[in-house]
């Protein structure tokens, strides 16, 4: 049954349209530069596509010859081996971190804003920074582990220390991280501690029964958050082998023993070095089927652990 046209009817339909029309341009730039793009990619990875010739349909071929190419499960090892390990170092630094500047009394702005600046540094400025302190010669890293007696390291030339050397840049920028947690701390009942303390538990007590499950949910998002940006980790690696080896495009080594190769950077070399638009729009899938699988697995396992409502 059709509604009357009553002054109340007339002006929720006209809130509704203008709520619309504000909402016109995002929902075109959504539809044109976001789902449109995710959709063809979808479509280039069953074909042969470059840039300089039409797509031609092979069907699954793409993701077969990948599951062969050595290469790709040499990036792939590498993003996950480092997502393995950035991820619980800069959570669990980040939360130290927090921790501290929540009892700091003096000085809290100060320190809160000197952790916050490495996060904010353009990614090519703070990487070519990290070129001289990783300089296995000259190094302020190295310079360092001389002064307290320890030998120097070739960062990134070898193996062993690649996935090091790139865990410790990516603790650079945990300022963010520590902001949003040492947030969430105030917002967790100060009467919680006052009864804890009357109960006689500790500080470290305290830490782990309180702050720790009080702060679970936004904690939950920033390690889901540090795993999809983990496996989405290209520009400094990019920039690390362009400098080691001077041009990356054309898909040369990347690092000794392609230990710098992640994934985002195999993808890069296939799509814009070699012009294997398929190629890479099947990786892009692969990708986002992995990081989907991990996402949902992390937040099933955390479920009777942490209270999302």
């Amino acid at each position: 049954m059709r509604k009357p046209r009553t002054k109340a009817n007339i002006r929720a339909r006209k809130e509704n349209r203008d709520g619309f029309l504000f909402a016109l341009p995002w929902l075109i730039g959504f539809l044109a530069f976001s789902l449109y793009p995710i959709a063809m990619s979808a479509y280039y990875s069953f074909t042969d596509f470059s840039a300089i010739k039409d797509p031609v349909w092979v069907g699954w071929k793409n993701y077969s010859d990948l599951m062969k190419d050595k290469l790709f499960w040499r990036s792939l090892e590498n993003t996950l081996l480092y997502v393995a390990i950035s991820v619980p170092v800069t959570i669990l630094l980040s939360l130290l971190l927090a921790a501290l500047l929540k009892i700091v009394t003096v000085g809290k702005a100060f320190f809160r804003s000197i952790f916050f600046i490495p996060s904010i540094f353009p990614v090519v400025a703070s990487t070519m920074i990290w070129l001289l302190i990783l300089d296995p010669i000259s190094g302020y890293l190295n310079r360092f582990l001389n002064l307290i007696g320890l030998p120097s390291v070739n960062w990134l030339g070898n193996p062993v220390w690649t996935k090091p050397a790139l865990v410790i840049m990516t603790c650079w920028g945990v300022g963010s991280t520590v902001v949003i947690l040492l947030a969430a701390m105030g917002d967790v009942p100060s009467e919680l501690y006052e009864s804890a303390s009357i109960d006689g538990a500790g500080t470290w007590t305290q830490f782990w029964k309180i702050t720790v499950p009080g702060i679970a949910h936004v904690l939950l998002y920033q390690i889901i958050l540090a795993v999809i940006n983990g496996f989405q980790y290209f520009t400094q690696v990019y920039i690390l082998c362009s400098a080691q080896s001077g041009n990356l495009s054309a898909g040369v080594g990347a690092g000794k023993q392609n230990s710098l190769l992640m994934y985002p950077l195999y993808l890069f070399q296939n799509a814009f070095g070699r012009l294997k638009m398929g190629t890479a729009s099947a990786m892009a899938w692969i990708l986002f089927v992995i990081v989907l699988l991990l996402t949902l697995l992390m937040i099933k396992v955390s479920d009777k652990y942490v209270d999302v409502k």
